[in-house]
Formats: structure tokens, sequence, C-alpha cells
């Protein structure tokens, strides 16, 4: 479950912008059918859109949380502590932030090969931010506020924003 202190401050930030949550597939067995049943929130893929049904159950996707929704309540219930993906905030609607967070799935390696960048795993996010020099963030936030991802351990998070072109990192624990 998510420590209430990034529970409060996920809505509070969100007060006045939108709340998202981009979730991987990888990591959510069944997220197709939570995304298409019948009280699924507004969401989209972040990959091409002719996937192969195998390339979709594995897929990220952009998620809009609305306050008190039983989805926004069952992903902070069952997601948190199981890298299932990671919160932002952002004054853009959907489909600008669409289209940002799609330019950073795809990175390219030594040899120009094309890879997947996994942004959105906790794990992974918390080791990128770091290493990013003030343009490479500048570029990754664009126009999200704020990324909120699982911290080291079940009991903590961290809430990533920027000032002046720095990284900020607010680490919340639930001990």
């Amino acid at each position: 479950m998510m420590p209430d202190t990034l529970w409060k401050r996920l809505w509070q930030e969100a007060e006045t912008r939108f709340a998202y949550v981009v979730l991987d597939g990888a990591q959510n067995k069944g997220l197709l059918d939570w995304l298409q049943g019948p009280d699924a929130p507004q969401s989209e893929c972040l990959f091409a859109s002719d996937l192969s049904p195998d390339m979709a159950e594995v897929a990220p996707y952009l998620v809009k949380l609305e306050v008190g929704s039983r989805f926004s309540t069952d992903f902070i219930q069952d997601g948190w502590s199981s890298n299932w993906g990671i919160l932002l905030i952002s004054s853009a609607e959907l489909p600008v932030v669409w289209r940002h967070l799609r330019q950073h799935t795809l990175v390219y390696g030594p040899e120009l090969e094309p890879m997947y960048f996994r942004f959105y795993d906790p794990r992974v996010l918390r080791m990128f931010l770091p290493t990013c020099d003030e343009t490479q963030l500048r570029d990754f936030f664009g126009g999200i506020d704020f990324f909120l991802a699982e911290g080291g351990s079940q009991a903590t998070g961290d809430v990533w924003s920027l000032a002046d072109g720095k990284l900020i990192r607010e680490s919340t624990s639930v001990a």
C-alpha cells in the first residue's frame, strides 16, 4: 500500500492539475482487462498502435487517475511496492502527456540498435534520473511537474521534481 504521505501529496498536487500513472504491462498481469473493463479509466498505450496481442499485454499504458475512483484506489492498494509503474502530476491533458512520454520509450544502444527504455519501472527511474544533466532533465520532465515512485523498500516513496534545472528528490517513509 502507498504511504499515506505520498497518497495525500498526490491528490494535493493534483488538485489544480492532473494525476496519471504509467503502468507496466509486463509487471501487471491482466492489465488490459483492467483497462478495458466497465469502469475503465482514460488510458493510452505508449507503444505504437499496431501491436501484437502478446506485445499489447506487456506494453506500458498512461492512465489518468481520478480521485476516489475504483481504479485509482485499487492501483494504490494493490500496485504499490510491486513495481507496477510510476505516478506523475502535470497541468497537461492526457494527449499532451502521452505524446511527450512516447518520445522516451525508445533509446539507441552503442551500435545504434533500438531498445525499449523502461523508465516507467520505479527501479529504472530511481537509477536514471540522478544520472541526467540539466538539459536531459528538462527534456525528460517536459510538462511534468512531479514523478512519484516507489523508493528502495516497500515503506518508502520518492517525489522527483525540478527546481532551476536541478533534480529535487524528496524521500518519504512510513516508518
